[in-house]
């Protein structure tokens, strides 16, 4: 999964950065740092979910749900790992963006 989202990100910045005719190395760098960032974010709001559900009826289709419902313990465990792993992929890729910076000398 890490290594699928880290190349789609350098062949997409890649593409975008010669089109914008920057320098291959900023372009993956840039890349990296947005993917990661929205990744971070996304993980940051799937750990903050609440401990009530929507009621899901099966036989009634509705846009409003009827009710709530208390989240089972697998369900809050299931979206506190999902959180992690989306916080440690968003970490992998700004780290990788950081490195690969050519702007900045690390050492």
């Amino acid at each position: 999964m890490y290594g699928g989202i880290g190349a789609a990100t350098v062949l997409l910045s890649l593409a975008f950065g010669a089109v914008a005719g920057a320098p291959l190395s900023r372009s993956i760098a840039i890349g990296l740092y947005l993917v990661g960032s929205v990744i971070l974010i996304f993980g940051f709001f799937v750990g903050n979910r609440g401990p009530l559900r929507h009621d899901n009826d099966d036989d009634h289709i509705s846009i409003i749900p009827r009710g709530v419902r208390r989240a089972t313990m697998e369900e809050r465990k299931e979206a506190i790992n999902i959180s992690v792993l989306f916080v440690v992929i968003g970490l992998g890729l700004i780290v990788l963006g950081v490195i690969s910076d050519s702007s900045h000398k690390l050492i």
